[in-house]
């Protein structure tokens, strides 16, 4: 029987995020697109599930920890002994943020499609997966594959985040893996220097239309500060963002996703979820790291209302 959880498989990693105020300091915090896709919808009162593979090591049990404290349900998460769990440092400058990652041969790199939890998979409404799933190693990208066909089978929906890193893939084996994600993909959660990457298109709705051929049934195109464009066969239509003063944005685009999938999943439409999820995105940009300033229901609820209690 179905249920309304949202799962996400991934990476997860532990964060040292640098101040702007004062380079010498890192702030730790908790990182991974789909983790923090995970935690973001936990936040918005979703049902929400992590499937993972993580080290015997602090940094596995601080992931654990985080888990268990947002509500994510962690049935998913394998513990590998003698693996690592990875870790990445973010700095910034006048370019923005970057990232440098320590992650070769983590405990998430060595998963394999047998460690896949098949039932809870069938059971879920959603199962969410980042181009990053597919890009950590050959055996994690069977397992994300893998767990999308057998989400098909069982009526689950598949939410896909473009998340194209070409440090992890050359970009001929991403085009074609990403393509046979796309024909699994349900949800489409696209930023526009991934996508027009991966299809060499540089039109937004051509970028849409070849997503609607792959089947694809709803996109959510990431625009940053100009909002987000959503569409479906049938129309689309531009949401426009929610201005804030941004200090880091870190995760913001997990952030509209695992908001945005939520809404969806609570019954909302296309357009008012973007519309919710625009505002949870732009104020996770008001604090540093990918998690902490990732906002609560409640408050994304108050300003939609204009309210401020």
């Amino acid at each position: 029987m179905k249920n309304k959880k949202i799962l996400a498989f991934g990476e997860a990693m532990l964060e040292f995020n640098q101040r702007v105020d004062d380079p010498r300091y890192y702030l730790e915090g908790f990182g991974g697109d789909t983790s923090n896709f995970a935690i973001a919808a936990a936040r918005q009162g979703a049902d929400s599930g992590y499937i993972t593979a993580i080290g015997d090591d602090l940094g596995g049990q601080r992931l654990q920890a985080l888990w268990v404290a947002e509500g994510v349900d962690t049935h998913g998460v394998t513990v590998q002994p003698g693996n690592m769990t990875g870790v990445y440092f973010v700095t910034h400058d006048a370019a923005g943020h970057h990232f440098n990652y320590l992650r070769q041969g983590s405990a998430a790199s060595r998963y394999t499609p047998a460690q896949l939890p098949l039932d809870m998979i069938a059971e879920a409404a959603v199962l969410h997966l980042s181009g990053i799933s597919l890009a950590i190693s050959e055996s994690a990208c069977d397992s994300a594959l893998t767990a999308m066909a057998h989400a098909r089978q069982h009526g689950t929906l598949t939410s896909l985040d473009t998340n194209l890193r070409l440090r992890l893939w050359p970009l001929e084996r991403a085009r074609i893996k990403m393509a046979e994600a796309f024909a699994m993909c349900d949800i489409c959660l696209p930023s526009w220097d991934d996508i027009s990457t991966l299809t060499g298109l540089d039109d937004r709705d051509a970028i849409i239309d070849k997503l609607l051929e792959y089947g694809v049934k709803l996109v959510a195109f990431k625009l940053g500060q100009e909002g987000c464009y959503i569409a479906t066969p049938n129309e689309r239509r531009l949401v426009a963002p929610y201005p804030v003063e941004a200090i880091d944005a870190t995760g913001a685009g997990d952030c509209f996703g695992g908001a945005f999938i939520a809404r969806l999943v609570a019954g909302a439409d296309p357009f008012e979820a973007a519309r919710y999820a625009n505002v949870a995105a732009a104020l996770s940009t008001t604090g540093y790291g990918a998690v902490a300033p990732v906002p609560d229901a409640a408050t994304v609820q108050a300003l939609l209302s204009g309210s401020t209690a």
